[in-house]
């Protein structure tokens, strides 16, 4: 079943220059790029993104790291793509993460593990809302 997802390419990750890297891998898998856009997450998206974490000791964290610099919010379609996605980014902490994917290729620590990725079709809707308008996201591609 043809289905969209959301991801990020977290702050450290932009900085150290892994954009093309991890969205080659996407390519290299068959996902279509329906948006993508490179911004300063606000206080307001941090919060709607993270509030599934809300109360636990490392959602401050979680919300200070992902407004410390540019991330590149992107919005991935193909069959089965929320779980192809979380196969493909590893588990959370690098360290745990197999290699060959991408937390376990490039990731430094469980706070430093430079992709999100939305867990369930639910939250890749939600998620893809907070950083994306119906007309940012592509409708129809061949």
């Amino acid at each position: 079943m043809i289905e969209r997802t959301f991801a990020m390419v977290k702050p450290e990750a932009v900085q150290r220059g892994l954009i093309g890297k991890i969205i080659s891998r996407f390519e290299d898998k068959c996902f279509k790029l329906l948006a993508l856009k490179v911004i300063n997450v606000s206080q307001k998206q941090a919060e709607k993104l993270y509030e599934v974490h809300k109360g636990k000791p490392f959602y401050d964290s979680l919300i200070s790291y992902v407004q410390s610099g540019p991330v590149v919010a992107m919005v991935l379609e193909r069959d089965n793509a929320v779980e192809m996605v979380r196969k493909m980014i590893g588990e959370t902490d690098p360290l745990e993460a197999d290699s060959g994917t991408i937390r376990g290729d490039f990731g430094n620590s469980i706070d430093h593990n430079v992709i999100h990725a939305a867990d369930s079709l639910e939250n890749a809707e939600r998620e893809l809302k907070i950083f994306f308008i119906p007309e940012e996201i592509i409708k129809k591609t061949s």
